[in-house]
């Protein structure tokens, strides 16, 4: 028997299976709901009776599968809503240009004759922020799975591929995908009142129980190059608060991003006078690029970068402090790893390269080694140091973090989280870029060790609970 016949079969056969197994399926739906925000675009293989692609209620749904029976059920299930199509196709052979934000492969590797033909070949429904969702049994439950099917809990199944995790991520580069998220979900794949929750948010996330969750989660991105169009590319955001011994020096540093570069000064309530010198050196400006100044209405940096944002001309966005100690000479680095594909979103690290004696302060180094660690936890990204203030992204994706973040509320007064939390819910791949962190020649830090890194670790605690161990909705 083929696979289309077994699944033929299956779709006649599977009533009493599917009720047993339908938290399971809930399970499986309420993450792939954290996942793929409703009114996106989605392409399921695999998609049987169209339960999941339904579930998730995308502005345009494409299903597909090799199954004549299944496809007739996803038909009579939910052919009725508009934005939803089901049709017969073979991930291997069918090549589908139309471009879609998310293609989900659920249940469905374990299957395929050629695991790396098939992920190669759904490179054409791609788009450069598609994000693809993949999720296989692992390997620990497939002695569980056998005895499951003797008791008729689980539809027999057909011979199918032994993939560690290891194996999908190399099968994923080899056909051109870069893996951002890998975990395993489900440790008790039933609803219990109270236990499934405990077993399912938080024991599963935690060192050792994680090996042995029944689902390997696995969200990657086809590896390719950033066009970035329009005149003016970049545009610099330089939040600067009592600086203004630092803003002709920011002028003339910033280097040329792209085509062109928009530098855009934030003042932010200075006590010195920061904003009378900005809008004098705006005003004389000669150089290559455009400047703008502008005051900020609220407090805190978060404010500041956020009005600069918002007024921003370029395709690529990016913070420069204005206390010039992260060198503005390496934005070129930062705007080649994002222009290139290699990240999505560019973070700062100054905890690599020695730095000035008077750069940061013991306490300060130790804080910011403790937050990383923390923050690479919850982001399930390794983030060398969370704290430091240049960060690039595409506008596209900012739009889209700042939608994304409205479930987390107004939390952050510096933006470093904000903007690294919303990286992670949309899973963008985030890219340490060394800096030469450098000793401050005006002004001093705006920065109180201890009272602003009390609010961190509060911030720490919020992403733990809200990012980390999310209550996902039904």
């Amino acid at each position: 028997m083929n696979l289309r016949e077994h699944f033929d079969w299956v779709a006649d056969h599977d009533a009493r299976a599917r009720r047993e197994q339908q938290g399971f399926h809930d399970q499986l739906l309420r993450q792939h709901r954290y996942h793929i925000p409703e009114g996106e675009s989605v392409l399921e293989w695999g998609c049987g009776a169209g339960d999941l692609l339904a579930g998730l209620k995308p502005s345009r749904g494409l299903g597909l599968d090799l199954s004549p029976r299944m496809l007739a059920h996803a038909q009579e299930r939910h052919g009725s809503v508009p934005a939803l199509q089901f049709r017969e196709g073979d991930i291997q052979q069918e090549v589908i240009t139309e471009k879609f934000d998310h293609l989900v492969l659920n249940y469905l590797i374990g299957y395929l004759p050629d695991v790396q033909q098939a992920l190669a070949n759904i490179q054409s429904a791609a788009h450069e922020r598609t994000r693809l969702h993949l999720t296989t049994l692992n390997t620990p439950w497939h002695f569980v799975l056998r005895l499951c099917t003797k008791f008729g809990l689980v539809m027999p199944q057909p011979p199918s591929n032994w993939l560690s995790l290891d194996d999908l991520v190399n099968l994923l580069e080899l056909a051109g995908w870069e893996v951002v998220r890998k975990e395993t979900l489900q440790l008790l794949p039933a609803e219990l009142p109270l236990v499934s929750g405990f077993f399912n948010r938080f024991l599963v996330r935690l060192p050792l129980f994680r090996l042995f969750g029944v689902t390997v989660w696995l969200t990657a991105r086809p590896r390719r190059a950033c066009p970035v169009p329009g005149e003016i590319t970049c545009s610099v955001i330089v939040p600067a608060r009592n600086e203004s011994g630092n803003i002709r020096a920011a002028l003339d540093r910033i280097p040329v991003l792209g085509t062109r570069t928009e530098v855009v000064f934030v003042e932010g309530h200075s006590r010195d006078d920061t904003w009378a010198v900005i809008q004098r050196e705006t005003a004389d400006y000669r150089g290559p690029h455009v400047v703008r100044c502008l005051q900020q209405p609220g407090k805190g940096k978060w404010d500041a970068v956020h009005a600069g944002f918002a007024v921003a001309r370029g395709a690529v966005l990016v913070i420069q402090d204005a206390d010039l100690t992260a060198p503005p000479e390496d934005l070129a680095k930062f705007y080649d790893a994002l222009a290139s594909g290699s990240a999505e979103f560019v973070n700062g690290s100054r905890l690599v390269y020695p730095m000035e004696k008077r750069a940061m302060r013991f306490l300060n180094l130790l804080g910011n080694k403790f937050f990383a660690l923390a923050l690479s936890y919850v982001l399930g990204q390794s983030v060398k140091d969370s704290l430091c203030g240049t960060k690039m992204l595409l506008r596209s994706d900012y739009e889209r973090l700042l939608r994304r973040i409205t479930v987390l509320g107004d939390f952050d007064p510096f933006g470093d989280f904000n903007l690294l939390f919303g990286a992670a819910l949309l899973n963008l791949r985030i890219r340490d870029l060394p800096v030469r962190y450098k000793d401050r020649t005006y002004g001093e830090t705006n920065i109180s060790r201890f009272s602003h890194g009390w609010l961190l670790l509060k911030m720490t605690w919020f992403g733990l609970w809200n990012v980390k161990f999310p209550r996902l909705r039904p």
